[in-house]
């Protein structure tokens, strides 16, 4: 199984961990790395640790709070979590019997799983539509009202989603078909030094071409995989594109912006 962070379009970090072990397993590790490298960089800088249910650990929470850094997650639905959200279950229910029309509530109480040592501030998002109920509830130690932090800070890591099956599907991230793990992370440090690679060409090469927005693996096909006979001698490498080349001035105008850099 396969662990990613990003922060926006930039991939920290990629981890291979056997898919038998936590989900969560070495995130405290980790976090310590990233944190501690990116105060370096910047020590005034607020730092804000988003993730599915997969990392909601009572040890993150711990560091986070020792270490001044903010966290939302998940928390997967448990019966005692639908308890203490009853009261807007109840609420977006009855108004969906109301109007016929989806409905959403937001609520906030303090939980604690019997691993944690105390309890913390956990949102519920209850809603009710015509395939019936659906609560999420994230645990947090921001501060804010319980929509704007769910729809707002913990919503957004949807795009992380994105960029990781971005990997995945166009630069073979999931490619760990070797019996041995050090071959297959080594595999996915590949694919993950192709994505900077590929996100570095779209931010500063591609910014204001009609590539801008484009997925890794359509920038890998219009200007990557592409015909060409290669020159070599002592002094330079010439590489002549196709006359036909639909995207020649978008590749000349990409070489010489990363030139410039």
């Amino acid at each position: 199984m396969k662990t990613s962070s990003f922060c926006g379009q930039q991939l920290l970090v990629a981890y291979l961990r056997p898919s038998d072990k936590d989900a969560a397993l070495h995130t405290g590790a980790i976090l310590k790395l990233l944190v501690g490298a990116l105060r370096k960089a910047w020590p005034d800088v607020r730092i804000i640790f988003r993730g599915d249910s997969g990392f909601c650990r009572h040890h993150v929470f711990e560091w986070c709070e020792r270490n001044g850094v903010g966290y939302i997650t998940g928390v997967g639905e448990n019966s005692v979590l639908r308890k203490k959200a009853w009261l807007w279950e109840a609420r977006a229910e009855l108004d969906y019997l109301k109007t016929g029309e989806k409905s959403t509530h937001f609520g906030e109480f303090t939980y604690s799983a019997d691993t944690w040592r105390r309890e913390r501030r956990t949102i519920a998002k209850a809603e009710h539509c015509s395939k019936g109920r659906n609560l999420r509830c994230v645990v947090t130690n921001l501060e804010g009202e319980p929509e704007d932090l769910y729809k707002e800070v913990y919503c957004a890591r949807g795009d992380m989603e994105n960029r990781i099956k971005e990997q995945q599907l166009a630069l073979f991230a999931d490619r760990t078909s070797c019996s041995k793990w050090w071959p297959n992370q080594f595999r996915l440090l590949l694919s993950s030094m192709a994505f900077i690679l590929v996100e570095t060409i779209r931010r500063l090469g591609l910014a204001g071409t009609k590539l801008a927005t484009a997925q890794a693996g359509t920038i890998r096909v219009k200007l990557f995989k592409v015909g060409a006979v290669v020159i070599r001698n002592t002094r330079r490498i010439r590489l002549h594109l196709s006359s036909f080349y639909p995207n020649a001035d978008l590749f000349m105008l990409v070489a010489r912006r990363l030139a410039l850099e």
